[in-house]
């Protein structure tokens, strides 16, 4: 009876501060405390946030520095063989036997390279067959230099479960690619496909990652270990 007694108790004082706060009213957003001042809301929320510069080099050195503090590997290849090289010593160290992809320009021309069985998405697949990847390469809509995220859509990414699926996700970005902030990447894609809009868009800051055991940070939780993102001319 008193454990009862208490939870009530507990019950009545939560009901009665939420009682007390609803007694104020909030204020519209439109409201001004004095004539003419401009409210939070309606300032371009560009004031808050980080600053991007104008050049496409220091946006690429912006989007390196961001994305490697997400725990994502950033690296700037000169052509084809150079990223195929890269692979080949990751996947060496790495012990890959297989790889998930998708068909397009870069994909193509270093899994030519790269030389490892692979798993197509491009018209189908079996699930099990991707979970046994143990890497997938694919391209990307955009980098995203203000926050270091990788922007993807189904077409890009060559659906939605081969970026998710394999413990490291490969990336394949041009120079081109690479924007200021979130704002002009959904420019581009809404200018790219108009009103043929991607079944899925995702933004990916990182390998997969949670903290919610203990605030003990692991990586790959629910997808992807492991980031690379290559970038090519």
């Amino acid at each position: 009876m008193g454990g009862a007694k208490e939870i009530m108790t507990n019950r009545e004082i939560i009901l009665g501060r939420i009682r007390e706060a609803l007694k104020i009213a909030a204020p519209h957003p439109a409201f001004h405390d004095e004539p003419g001042e401009a409210s939070p809301l309606a300032v371009s929320p560009e004031k808050w946030l980080p600053p991007v510069a104008q050049s496409l080099d220091q946006q690429i050195e912006l989007f390196q520095k961001n994305a490697e503090d997400l725990r994502a590997e950033f690296r700037a290849c000169a052509n084809v063989s150079e990223v195929a090289q890269h692979l080949k010593t990751l996947a060496s160290a790495g012990g890959w036997k297989k790889i998930g992809r998708h068909s397009g320009e870069l994909t193509d021309a270093v899994a030519r390279e790269l030389g490892l069985p692979e798993v197509l998405t491009d018209n189908g697949y079996a699930v099990n067959d991707l979970e046994s990847c143990d890497a997938a390469l694919t391209g990307c809509e955009a980098l995203v230099a203000q926050t270091g995220s990788v922007m993807v859509s189904a077409p890009s990414a060559g659906g939605r479960a081969l970026s998710v699926l394999p413990p490291h996700h490969i990336v394949l970005a041009r120079r081109n690619q690479v924007v200021p902030d979130l704002s002009v990447a959904l420019q581009r894609v809404q200018e790219k496909y108009q009103d043929k809009f991607p079944s899925m868009l995702s933004f990916i800051s990182g390998p997969s990652r949670t903290g919610d055991i203990e605030r003990i940070l692991v990586l790959g939780a629910h997808g992807p270990k492991k980031l690379t993102i290559l970038l090519l001319p």
